[in-house]
């Protein structure tokens, strides 16, 4: 449940997930650093080239999109309210494009790949006392939860609406923490069996 990777043999699959890490962290740095939409539509229309690069079609970007639509409806709400609305969309902007670039992490890479990325490029921690694997370990599951958490959230909402309460946020957040929590304890379970 936790590796959304797709097989494929584009220079995306192929490409070391150390480099794929390195260019999330630095594209997400980016993005929020400089206060620029044009900056942010740009590295938009990159990220949607580099899907391409990767044999992804509009379909997968929008599987990646779609679950955090209520979260972008939240966010605009809430700029709108105390903000401005331009505000609002730069935001949005913002965050669908790291969403993008975390989702292509996560088609193109396996858990596996991710973790041992991490680990190599955490090494030279090592020396100062940092149990890297843990930390991998924890990024890793943290990168693969984003789609994960946003796919739970959509089926809960698909089954409300089924019983029309789409608009109640309770019926919304309550089933959607408990099964978090719960897979959030079998991956738990599954990470002690095995010792780590």
């Amino acid at each position: 449940m936790l590796d959304l990777y797709i097989p494929g043999q584009s220079a995306l699959h192929r490409l070391a997930p150390g480099w794929k890490i390195l260019g999330l962290l630095l594209a997400g740095s980016l993005l929020f650093a400089l206060d620029q939409i044009g900056f942010s539509l740009l590295l938009g229309a990159f990220t949607l080239g580099l899907y391409a690069l990767a044999g992804f079609g509009p379909h997968q970007v929008w599987t990646q999109l779609r679950p955090a639509l209520w979260v972008f409806a939240l966010i605009f709400l809430a700029q709108v309210l105390f903000v401005d609305w331009r505000v609002g969309i730069f935001v949005i902007i913002r965050f669908a494009v790291l969403l993008l670039l975390a989702g292509l992490l996560t088609l193109t890479t396996r858990s596996s790949e991710i973790l041992d990325g991490f680990e190599k490029g955490m090494a030279p921690l090592r020396r100062f006392g940092v149990q890297t694997e843990k930390v991998s370990l924890a990024i890793s599951l943290t990168l693969r939860f984003i789609p994960v958490l946003a796919a739970v959230v959509q089926e809960v909402r698909e089954a409300q609406r089924t019983r029309g309460l789409e608009r109640n946020l309770v019926a919304l957040a309550l089933p959607s923490l408990i099964r978090t929590l719960r897979m959030s304890e079998e991956i738990s379970d599954a990470i002690d069996a095995r010792g780590f």
